[in-house]
């Protein structure tokens, strides 16, 4: 075989490695800024459970056929990504990017190794292939100096492709419809500027949460203006399933009726259920009208791309290997890349427990060094061993609190599950309000006033609810039942309902207007009951309950609500009493708080 020809490049930054690696370890956004193009993916399930993956592209006049090797990382420190060829003027080609630390900034290496295939691979070699891809690196890490010191507001330079004055036209509309509906929040305009000018990478995958975080809005409005852009036609939306280990979309479905139980993903090869609470998102994407997006990708592996894994490593049957790594406290999962068992853990700091990979077990034995990250492949094959933080990605807006978002069941009315369907809910919360004594209110001031007067309850408890990140699931007679993804949240537009109602009795003339409010949180089951999202189960039939024990102008809610480490923070500076009574439905008898605001 040829000989491998490499070449160094460096670059030294004024910012810490942390903000260097975020973007130089962005592959896919590094390969969109240096104009390559985006390649076919090819998966090949093996007989021992594990994947092989194979890339196809043309760049210039060579039509190139790969194997894409996983990437080997330790987060904010280094690099490794290589690919053998099948088809093409290069027999391999690596890349590896180094961060080190001197006495202030960063300093990075970037290098290149390639290896030829044959006359026209050693003439590529020989006459600038590698110093070509130095110029590409050294303009790139220009645009991240600036982006590091605050000049620019993207890692990369990107050129944009012509927006048609046409296009620009329709575009502008739509801002102006968004914004009109109150639901744009002055972001609209931004907004579609970013589906305009950002990178294909930022757009195959938009997820408001991230965008709320980027631009430091608050997580409702971003959502509201993304549903809202939905509805104008600049976004469209889709319910994607997320595989609990690689956390990619292996399914997409453009309505709830449509949500598979189930996917499998071939990456991880493994068969895996959908969790309304945890693996079914609502993300975005552009209208093809406004930006079309190219297939494929830029980057099938990169350490951006699964930015919860801090160190991948590759080893050898029967290999060790031992890595410097910096990783915060915090909950872990230790696993392999190919098919096979996990083990969690919660380490407090110090040394970082040696992984050891099994046939049918993964470990976490004796401490390494301090710094030191030490992992040991006991098997008769090639393995790569994987750390990853345990969380969720903090991004995702899953499905359990699209469902608690008041926009989104008003301006999608239909996203609902197929009839018979159902999902489990992990933890919701559940208000009810009713009015005291509302027949007596019927015969003092007639069924008009009244009715009236319900239906402007109604809308203040809506718009308090709204306010609050809850939405009304439904109104029973005098009764409204609304959804909150967060207790604490709840609480504080409970109290704010029985503050108003009370100011509101204080006004001349102003009627008897008594509301009675309960609220528990807890597991149910989402379904679709008469056209629309709807819970079921024993947490919806104790908030009932708990409202039923409300005198009016009080707040009832569950012992379990009150130990939420954000209820109980609230309730600290108010007055409450505890109380046990026995309920309609229920075994043993209930204890919950009341409060008096």
């Amino acid at each position: 075989m040829a000989r491998a020809l490499s070449r160094t490049f460096t670059k030294t930054f004024a910012g810490p490695p942390d903000s260097i690696w975020r973007a130089l370890a962005d592959t896919a956004r590094f390969n969109e800024a240096a104009k390559l193009p985006k390649h076919a993916i090819e998966e090949r399930l093996q007989p021992d459970g594990s994947v092989q993956y194979f890339g196809s592209a043309r760049i210039g006049p060579f039509r190139l056929y790969w194997e894409d090797h996983p990437a080997n990382w330790v987060a904010n420190r280094w690099l490794e990504h290589c690919r053998s060829f099948r088809r093409g003027p290069l027999a391999t080609l690596c890349a590896r990017l180094a961060l080190t630390t001197p006495a202030s900034g960063c300093r990075a290496e970037y290098t290149v190794e390639a290896t030829p295939a044959g006359l026209v691979g050693r003439l590529l070699l020989r006459f600038g292939f590698l110093e070509a891809s130095g110029r590409m690196f050294d303009r790139l890490a220009g645009d991240v100096a600036r982006f590091a010191e605050g000049l620019s507001e993207s890692p990369f330079a990107f050129q944009p492709p012509r927006t048609a004055p046409e296009v620009r036209r329709r575009v502008d509309a739509m801002v102006r419809q968004i914004e009109e509906t109150g639901h744009g929040h002055g972001l609209a305009a931004r907004l579609a500027e970013y589906v305009l000018t950002a990178q294909q990478v930022d757009l195959v995958h938009l997820r408001p949460l991230r965008l709320a975080r980027e631009w430091a809005v608050g997580e409702r409005e971003a959502i509201e203006l993304f549903l809202e852009a939905v509805r104008a036609g600049l976004l469209r939306l889709r319910w994607d399933l997320l595989c609990p280990r690689c956390r990619v979309p292996k399914a997409a479905v453009l309505g709830l009726d449509e949500l598979p139980r189930g996917a499998h993903c071939a990456t991880c090869n493994i068969d895996y259920e959908r969790d309304f609470s945890a693996n079914v998102e609502l993300s975005f994407s552009p209208s093809p009208t406004v930006r079309p997006i190219e297939a494929g990708e830029y980057c099938l592996f990169g350490p951006m791309s699964t930015p919860h894994v801090w160190v991948q490593l590759t080893l050898d049957a029967a290999g060790e290997r031992r890595v410097t790594a910096a990783l915060p406290p915090g909950a872990y999962r230790l696993r392999t890349l190919e098919p096979g068992p996990a083990y969690d853990l919660t380490w407090d700091g110090g040394g970082f427990p040696e992984v050891v990979l099994t046939d049918d077990a993964v470990a976490a034995e004796a401490p390494a060094a301090p710094g030191e990250i030490r992992i040991v492949n006991r098997t008769a094959r090639r393995l790569t061993a994987v750390i990853e933080e345990r969380a969720w990605a903090r991004d995702a807006l899953v499905a359990d609190r699209v469902a608690t978002v008041q926009v989104f069941r008003d301006l999608f009315s239909d996203q609902v599950l197929r009839p018979g369907d159902e999902v489990s809910v992990r933890r919701v919360t559940l208000m009810f309000t009713d009015l005291r004594e509302s027949t007596a209110l019927y015969g003092r001031i007639g069924d008009a006033g009244a009715y009236n007067l319900v239906r402007e309850q109604f809308a203040y408890i809506g718009d308090i609810v709204r306010r609050h990140d809850g939405a009304v699931v439904k109104t029973i007679g005098d009764a409204v039942m609304a959804a909150f993804a967060d207790p604490a949240r709840a609480l504080g537009a409970a109290l704010e309902i029985q503050r108003d109602v009370a100011r509101l009795r204080q006004a001349p003339e102003a009627p008897a207007l008594v509301v009675k409010l309960g609220l528990h949180e807890g597991p149910c089951i989402a379904v679709t009951l008469n056209g629309r999202l709807d819970y079921f189960g024993s947490t919806v039939n104790l908030a009932a309950r708990l409202e039923g024990q409300s005198r009016g102008g009080d707040v009832v809610i569950s012992e379990t609500m009150a130990t939420d480490p954000g209820v109980a923070a609230a309730l600290e500076p108010l007055e409450a009493t505890r109380e046990t009574m026995p309920l309609k439905g229920f075994d043993a008898p209930v204890t919950f708080r009341r409060l008096a605001p």
